[in-house]
């Protein structure tokens, strides 16, 4: 490899929203940020989530340096234990993300305190031939850092998903000071955060949800549910704060809003000085107009708590009559129709559901085109690379570049699995390695592929049939009558003179095809016969048992 390029290569989040994760390679050096992954789209039933497909770094392992890990969301730090059962390499992270990416080691029995290494926005770390400076970014989570990485060939900026909010809620804005130093220096690339570059304007600030809160607490004559990200550690910090000005207790459900809630407090993200927060049997005994739950669900997960209130199969309480739901966070692209469905089920149960746009109870994390058109103008880049989002906003955001001043021809829209070689004064489209998706189900890691799903997807439509016979070894006879077995194709019942017909043909092609190609016979005659009967086609499974 000629050592005078480096290698840029995005194994998640370019093309998508979700899963990121981007490599820096000078050399026989490797440097990771960010392990994240996606929740599953509408098209993949059973898919607990997905992550990167890093396969690229097979043979590479041992040249892996560092990973560094920008922010505690699920979308940056979700495939960590995978990552990590394979790559044995210190994970840089400040101390709220560090917590987190804790609780996920220790979960997965991987977690070594020397290999968790924490920094803190300001500091710079060693790593490999590349020092990385952490700067602090404003984000919908506490402690998110951006990246200046000096390597051998320049300064590449990695913004990390960020917004320029200039009243957060911590009070804590983004460091325009260290992006002026980098600007100083040269920046030769910079790599943005794209997920709302086709939204006009500023991203509104945080500060906004408190008055939003305030107005819906006023009006709640019963309980109030808050659903949002479990790591969203700011929304809760406003949810206590708000309960307290209205005289509520807080309560927090779900296993993931309690653990990430408690690391958050002993680290002191999360303050609760006059002790508003309570367990739930002690709300549960409350009136109801002094009760606040807070939860997960935000995206309509069916296992989560408000997933499960939505279908009342919830087991420590229900949704009540007088119920006021907050959804406290904007639905993942591609996830508006579970959300709707969520919705439209929790108002069906008797709540009243408040969520944006009624009241502006969540703003975006991520910086809308002028900010982001404000942040090319302050790094001033040599070369562009818009990152973290659907090909849509990847090219919005490159358009935005354009209009700033980055001539077209340095500005690079790839998705995942492209490699992008990097000099000092050329970007190159390289090649194209595995990027796709890694389906996790269950225990499962990447065993699920797209025939399955394919699979999966034609059951959900046709359902299926299955034909138990048993025949004579050597006479090839039947010797029963066939069972004739369906789910999710007709009711059995309902189909009597449908199955009878279906039973004769399987007796008729037996008795005729005395070989051992019965199996295909049977599956392509009974597809064809219930089709032309009901127009439908059905999975069809052919068991033989020879005695």
């Amino acid at each position: 490899m000629n050592k005078k390029v480096l290698k840029i290569v995005p194994l998640g989040g370019l093309g998508e929203v979700g899963k990121n994760m981007m490599v820096l390679e000078y050399g026989r050096n490797i440097l990771i940020v960010d392990s994240g992954l996606m929740f599953p789209e509408n098209n993949m039933p059973g898919i607990d989530h997905i992550i990167p497909d890093f396969s690229y770094l097979n043979d590479k392992f041992d040249r892996v340096r560092g990973i560094v890990i920008t922010h505690g969301h699920e979308d940056h730090t979700g495939a960590i234990r995978h990552v990590a059962e394979q790559i044995d390499a210190p994970i840089y992270a400040t101390p709220l993300t560090c917590g987190l990416l804790e609780s996920k080691l220790r979960k997965a029995k991987l977690y070594d305190s020397d290999k968790l290494v924490q920094v803190n926005a300001g500091d710079s770390v060693d790593i490999g031939p590349f020092k990385v400076e952490f700067f602090h970014v404003c984000h919908s989570i506490p402690d998110a850092v951006g990246l200046g990485i000096t390597t051998p060939l320049g300064l590449v900026v990695h913004s990390g998903d960020f917004k320029l909010d200039q009243t957060p809620t911590d009070d804590w804005p983004t460091d325009f000071a260290k992006i002026g130093e980098f600007a100083g220096r040269g920046v030769l690339a910079l790599l943005s955060d794209s997920t709302n570059a086709d939204q006009p304007g500023w991203t509104p600030s945080e500060a906004i949800i408190d008055g939003a809160f305030d107005e819906a607490f006023r009006a709640a004559d019963g309980r109030v549910l808050v659903a949002t990200f479990a790591s969203l550690i700011s929304r809760v910090q406003q949810v206590i704060n708000a309960s307290y000005r209205h005289g509520r207790r807080v309560v927090l459900v779900g296993t993931s809003m309690v653990v990430n809630s408690k690391m958050a407090i002993k680290l002191g993200y999360l303050q609760d000085p006059n002790n508003v927060l309570v367990s739930l049997d002690q709300a549960l005994s409350l009136p109801k107009s002094k009760v606040t739950l807070m939860m997960t669900g935000s995206q309509g997960e069916p296992s989560s708590i408000l997933g499960r209130l939505a279908v009342g199969r919830n087991r420590r309480f229900d949704l009540e009559d007088g119920d006021t739901v907050i959804v406290s966070a904007h639905p993942i692209p591609g996830n508006e129709e579970v959300v709707s469905r969520t919705i439209n089920r929790l108002i069906q149960r008797g709540a009243k559901v408040i969520y944006d746009p009624l009241l502006p109870v969540h703003v975006s994390g991520h910086a809308n085109s002028e900010e982001q058109k404000q942040l090319i103008r302050m790094v001033k880049p040599k070369f562009f690379v818009p990152i973290h989002g659907e090909l849509r906003m990847l090219h919005a955001h490159a358009s935005l570049a354009q209009q700033v001043g980055v001539p077209s021809n340095n500005v690079a829209v790839v998705e995942n699995g492209t490699i992008l070689e990097l000099t000092s004064e050329s970007l190159t489209i390289g090649d194209r390695i595995p990027g796709g998706y890694v389906y996790i189900d269950g225990t499962g890691v990447g065993d699920i592929g797209p025939q399955v799903l394919r699979e999966r997807d034609r059951l959900s439509r046709d359902g299926f049939v299955i034909v138990n016979m048993m025949i004579d070894v050597e006479t090839r006879e039947l010797l029963n009558i066939p069972e004739i077995t369906s789910r999710g194709f007709v009711y059995v019942r309902d189909s009597e003179q449908l199955f009878l017909q279906a039973r004769e043909k399987v007796v008729s092609i037996v008795k005729d095809n005395p070989d051992n190609k019965i199996v295909s016979k049977v599956e392509k005659s009974l597809s064809d016969f219930f089709y032309k009967e009901i127009r439908r086609r059905p999975i069809i499974c052919v068991l033989v048992n020879e005695v």
